[in-house]
């Protein structure tokens, strides 16, 4: 991020200002790089795919490139590899290095390790070491004690091996499969009972999410998706949910237990119930996974919601359960949002419409009630 950018930044600088034959080079000093008289400048910029384009590049560094994140893509690594090559393209012996502490079994540098590492013919040299190699003044001891309290992500830390408990949870062809592609958003109709899923947020940080979904037949239809980037009024968020889903019959939402009475206050006041739900994000999203791969949910064409389907990671615990969220760093509001509702609409026996709706469970774990 910019923050981590200006750090590293920082770094170069004072190499170069505290190098005496470096520091004769230097030309400039701006906040985003460092000017040399051999018309080279240094500059550090964020994972972004966008910003490295336009550019004739003699030596790029992408660091720790197994955990980026974006907002604009699934697959920042990939994309930003892909922008850089071209503005190298030009430079005879141009250097792209990647460097990371290994991360998920997927991903550019996880795929370099698979293709190259250890293959004598290869144009590519793939590096891996632990850290007491590369650098022997850090602490066995602080391995050690690591490795006791979580084994696997101390292992990827200070071991440099790719975390085996960590995956990506939907298969791509299932996300795509399920899109409908150029439809945005359906329109409600008197046929169908609708169910909405929020995500709330305090404002600050995090987005406020809404989903709204229907069933026909076997197949749950998500039918709406809205987010609220922070920072926002979530009080004026409430309002315009409410007036979102008053054409879908909704007299009621659910979501988790964020905030406690606020939601349930503050949503009540706009004319709308607040369910807390029986389920964790996680729990949502294993039932829902299921309904996708078998063609059993439908999804509308929505960029953000995609990405962040596309990065949800399955965790292994030690116990054996498994747990599904949002990436270090990422967000999933969308997509619980959506998943949610389209949980709800598998699960869930419409009302007429204006009137709350009954639990229908389809196997026998479940009950009907209400």
């Amino acid at each position: 991020d910019e923050a981590q950018a200006a750090v590293i930044l920082s770094y170069i600088k004072a190499f170069l200002l505290e190098t005496p034959m470096l520091a004769k080079l230097v030309d400039r000093e701006t906040a985003e790089s460092v000017d040399l008289r051999n018309n080279v400048s240094i500059e550090v910029h964020t994972s972004s795919f966008r910003g490295v384009r336009g550019r004739t590049i003699v030596a790029a560094l992408c660091d720790e490139i197994s955990c980026w994140r974006s907002e604009d893509s699934a697959s920042p690594d990939k994309e930003v590899l892909a922008a850089l090559r071209p503005g190298m393209a030009t430079i005879p012996n141009a250097l792209l290095l990647c460097l990371s502490s290994p991360y998920a079994r997927r991903g550019a540098l996880f795929e370099a390790y698979e293709r190259h590492y250890g293959q004598d013919s290869s144009q590519v040299l793939v590096w891996r070491a632990d850290t007491r190699t590369m650098n022997p003044n850090i602490s066995q001891s602080l391995i050690a004690d690591a490795m006791a309290s979580d084994p696997q992500a101390a292992a990827a830390e200070w071991m440099a091996e790719f975390r085996g408990d960590v995956a990506a949870f939907m298969e791509d062809a299932w996300i795509v499969d399920a899109i409908d592609t150029g439809c945005r958003e359906r329109g409600a109709a008197e046929r169908h009972g609708y169910f909405a899923f929020v995500d709330p947020s305090g404002g600050k940080r995090d987005s406020f999410a809404l989903g709204i979904a229907h069933k026909q037949g076997d197949v749950a239809f998500l039918d709406l998706v809205r987010e609220w980037k922070a920072p926002l009024d979530p009080a004026t968020v409430v309002g315009e949910i409410a007036k979102l889903v008053k054409p879908y019959g909704v007299r009621g939402v659910t979501g988790d237990a964020y905030s406690g009475e606020w939601c349930q206050a503050a949503f009540r006041e706009a004319g709308l119930q607040y369910a807390v739900s029986e389920q964790s994000a996680s729990e949502i999203f294993l039932e829902v996974g299921p309904l996708l791969a078998q063609g059993k949910a439908r999804l509308v064409d929505h960029e953000r919601l995609t990405m962040q389907l596309r990065q949800l990671e399955r965790r292994t615990a030690p116990s054996g359960r498994d747990r599904v969220g949002h990436p270090p760093g990422g967000h999933d509001d969308l997509a619980v949002s959506a998943c949610g509702a389209l949980r709800l609409a598998a699960v869930k026996r419409a009302g007429p419409r204006g009137e709350p709706n009954r639990i229908l469970r389809v196997d026998d774990e479940y009950r009907i009630f209400g």
